[in-house]
């Protein structure tokens, strides 16, 4: 389990970590901005937990009714599949499954709009294993609710 803070230049540091003696540490390595793109950060915005079961796993492909007005939005589906970059990031790591949660604070009075508090993306909570793993909805549900400031 690692807590990954966005620096306000929006690089990413591992500041807190918890791991098996037998896997490599990642505590204070900083990550360029790019790691997690911005439109990665969007999503977890809009849908706060992510969970990959198995990187290894094959796509299920989506097919979808031909007459629908607008494409399929997976955005809030929990089990999207990974891209394919994530996916070898995690192989780089040794790692099968995650279970990814972003922490949400209260923004700055210059990012609200419309006289509304902004909500911002303070980093994530990564919990990784190294075999698949599919972690049942009441625990990522509470989960979720425990990384909400």
């Amino acid at each position: 389990v690692m807590v990954y803070k966005f620096h306000d230049d929006e690089h990413g540091e591992v500041v807190a970590e918890s791991k098996r003696p037998d896997l490599e540490p990642y505590l204070g390595l900083h990550y360029p901005a790019t790691d997690i793109p911005q439109a990665s950060r969007f999503l977890f915005k809009q849908n706060r937990v992510r969970m990959i079961v198995d990187c290894h796993a094959t796509p299920v492909h989506v097919i979808q009714d031909e007459g629908l007005m607008q494409p399929l939005c997976l955005v809030g589906s929990t089990l999207r599949a990974p891209h394919g970059c994530h996916s070898q990031y995690m192989a780089n790591m040794g790692s099968i499954a995650s279970l990814a949660l972003a922490v949400i604070i209260n923004g700055n009075d210059e990012e609200a709009v419309g006289g509304r508090n902004s909500m911002r993306l303070w980093g994530l909570v990564v919990c990784h294993h190294t075999s698949a793993r599919c972690v049942p909805f009441p625990l990522r549900y509470a989960c979720e609710f425990f990384t909400q400031a």
